[in-house]
């Protein structure tokens, strides 16, 4: 584990409710034309039943492999949602067995340094421990770095935000040149859900800010200065209430589903229908498809549907 020095010094059971597995053709609707103006429609690919290392493989094959987003010798930032001292059963943090093949494969690939980080609700360290993340990232080969000091983040501006003109982003945001997004689906109580676009707060030191001025429209902005290359979002046992930390495993439902997008707003429309709700009532995604920063109408987008078993 990376202390504060060390940062500078280096420059960086499942959920007892049963349900009846969706069909994925059923969660989404068929894709349709070409969005207007585009050359293409952005691609989803969502994934079923598997294991969710295996999972990832098979979306990831959708995008031409991790070899796609990652040259040698690069930088890269794994995101994942660490935000609470919870057991991975809980549905409350990405999955460490997940996080782990991502890193895994981005070290295969050549990465000369693999980071994962979040800045945390609960106390980090106790976090990064028993989400199993910590423990995960070091066994493939990867290094965890700290998210609780402002100095580690920089000022940035955000001409283009409607609200959010300027925010504090931690270093490694601005530093790795591959930006991996890999949170975890779950119920928000202050947000309605939490996916792709809210994860993105565990970059930012103000996160006060958002709440006192609109949470939506700030999580929307954001995404006027950066965009993850890839977002994977763990669907495998979303958690349907008392969100965003969770009571119990009682509030995860078994869904064995994984999906992976360049198009962040697509792929929240997605976490969004396997949370059943109407992505348009989740305002942080209305705002970013009003604002053409992705797709939201899921008929506009190349949905690739795999069932693994």
């Amino acid at each position: 584990m990376h202390t504060r020095r060390d940062f500078f010094r280096t420059g960086l059971t499942l959920g007892a409710a049963a349900c009846v597995l969706p069909e994925i053709s059923k969660v989404f609707a068929a894709p349709a034309s070409s969005v207007p103006g585009t050359t293409e429609k952005p691609l989803l690919s969502a994934v079923r039943d598997g294991t969710r290392p295996a999972m990832l493989d098979r979306a990831l094959a959708d995008f031409g492999g991790i070899q796609a987003f990652i040259k040698p010798g690069q930088t890269v930032l794994v995101k994942p949602n660490i935000g609470w001292n919870t057991p991975p059963e809980r549905g409350a943090d990405t999955d460490p067995d997940l996080v782990g093949h991502l890193v895994a494969l981005c070290v295969g690939a050549g990465a000369k340094k693999v980071a994962v980080f979040d800045r945390t609700c609960d106390k980090w360290t106790d976090c990064y421990a028993r989400s199993g993340i910590e423990a995960a990232v070091k066994a493939a080969g990867g290094e965890v770095y700290p998210g609780n000091d402002e100095d580690y983040y920089r000022e940035v501006a955000l001409p283009n935000g409607r609200i959010l003109k300027s925010a504090k982003v931690h270093r490694l945001v601005l530093e790795s040149d591959v930006f991996f997004n890999v949170p975890v689906l779950k119920n928000h109580q202050g947000s309605l859900m939490t996916a792709c676009m809210k994860n993105l707060m565990g970059v930012v030191w103000d996160r006060g800010f958002y709440h006192r001025a609109d949470l939506h429209q700030c999580i929307a902005d954001f995404l006027t200065f950066k965009k993850p290359d890839l977002n994977i979002l763990d669907a495998y046992h979303p958690m349907f209430r008392n969100g965003p930390r969770g009571r119990s495993v009682d509030d995860v439902v078994e869904k064995r589903m994984l999906f992976a997008s360049r198009d962040i707003v697509a792929i929240d429309a997605a976490g969004a229908k396997v949370l059943e709700y109407d992505p348009a009532k989740v305002r942080h995604v209305a705002l970013a498809g009003q604002m053409k920063l992705g797709v939201m109408d899921l008929s506009q987008v190349d949905v690739r549907r795999h069932a693994m078993a």
